[in-house]
């Protein structure tokens, strides 16, 4: 009988690490079997209000430049950004927009939001990153 305590052992300790595998899944904290993370809290893309692409003005902390927009379709929800000189704070590193719920969201060539604005048609206004008021118009 000596030999199978050891045994015994090793097969208890074989079927809890089993059922731990197994319950990988499961929600142990007793919290919600809701999904969280990132696939959870992220805003779904959809088309803007009125088309992105063109030739826009950028004004924030008093100062203003021309920035590009570039968009696939009309309809597009994300597209590029090329600044031209002159532009205030980091928005002369803006590279990338995308639109959700949430607005029009500004991005550097990182993908770091630079600015959040809302709005439609031929103006969006809302905050830098930095606080200060930030307003896109045609």
């Amino acid at each position: 009988m000596r030999h199978i305590r050891p045994v015994s052992r090793v097969s208890a300790l074989t079927v809890a690490l089993l059922a731990l595998g197994l319950c990988a899944g499961c929600n142990l904290t007793g919290g919600s079997d809701t999904p969280s993370g990132p696939s959870a809290a992220t805003p779904q893309p959809m088309a803007p209000p009125s088309a992105m692409a063109g030739r826009w003005r950028f004004s924030s902390a008093g100062r203003q430049c021309n920035m590009t927009f570039g968009a696939a379709n009309a309809q597009a929800p994300e597209g590029t950004i090329a600044p031209e000189g002159g532009c205030p704070g980091k928005f002369y590193m803006s590279r990338k927009w995308t639109y959700d719920q949430a607005g029009l969201t500004m991005r550097d060539h990182n993908g770091q939001p630079l600015a959040q604005l809302s709005g439609g048609g031929s103006q969006f206004d809302g905050k830098a990153t930095s606080g200060e008021p930030a307003t896109l118009s045609r």
